[in-house]
Parts: C-alpha cells; sequence; structure tokens
C-alpha cells in the first residue's frame, strides 16, 4: 500500500473498527475547530489553525489512535485523562473503546485558546 498523499486518503487506509474510530475523531475535531484547515503533517493528519501553527494530530494505529496535542494541554486535562496511557502530548484511544468526545472537544477549545492567546506554537 502506498503512503497517503491526502487527508482523506489516510483515513480511507484503515478498515473497521480503526476507521470508525478515527472518523469519530476527525469529527470531534471538525466540530471544535471550525476555523482550521487540515493537512498531512510527518504522515498524519493535522489540524492548522489560520496562524500556520499545527493545534493538534490524530494518527493510527494497529489498535489504536494517538490524538497529539501540545504537552501544556494535555498536562492540563491529566486528572480527566486518568484512564488513558498518555505520552508527552498524546492521548491513546483504543479502537475497543468509546470516543470521549466532550473531553477531546474541551482539549480542542482548551488548544485553540492557549495558542490565540498565551502565543504557544507547536513542540
Amino acid at each position: 500500500m502506498s503512503k497517503p498523499t491526502t487527508v482523506d486518503e489516510f483515513f480511507d487506509q484503515f478498515h473497521a473498527p480503526a476507521r470508525s474510530t478515527l472518523n469519530r475523531l476527525r469529527a470531534v475535531a471538525d466540530r471544535a475547530a471550525p476555523n482550521t484547515h487540515t493537512a498531512l503533517k510527518w504522515g498524519s493528519p493535522a489540524w492548522i489553525h489560520a496562524s500556520g501553527t499545527i493545534l493538534f494530530i490524530v494518527d493510527g494505529f494497529k489498535r489504536h489512535a494517538n490524538v497529539v496535542f501540545t504537552p501544556s494541554t494535555r498536562d492540563a486535562f491529566d486528572a480527566e485523562l486518568a484512564t488513558f496511557q498518555t505520552g508527552k502530548g498524546s492521548v491513546k484511544i483504543p479502537y475497543t473503546e468509546t470516543v470521549p468526545r466532550h473531553l477531546l472537544h474541551r482539549m480542542v477549545a482548551y488548544r485553540i485558546r492557549e495558542h490565540e492567546q498565551d502565543g504557544i506554537r507547536w513542540m
């Protein structure tokens, strides 16, 4: 299989249940960040602010999806993410679990605010 060259191709390369989870994440991201555009960055879909700054990235793996924010955004929701595996700025969402829509929506809103008001750029 060749590498995707568009965001749509990225999502289309996955099969169920991964595709279903990734499409839910995409829908949450699009609703939470309507004034952004998406592009592939490092081979994964990134939601990009009008200023050109990456706000967050969604990626898919064999058994889980990752939503990658800045470490400061992830840290701000540390208590609510206690049941998830997390990394420096990432949240791992297994394909077997429900997408935490409301939490991710709030994280995206926080990330937009931290960029626009505090000038926090990408990692």
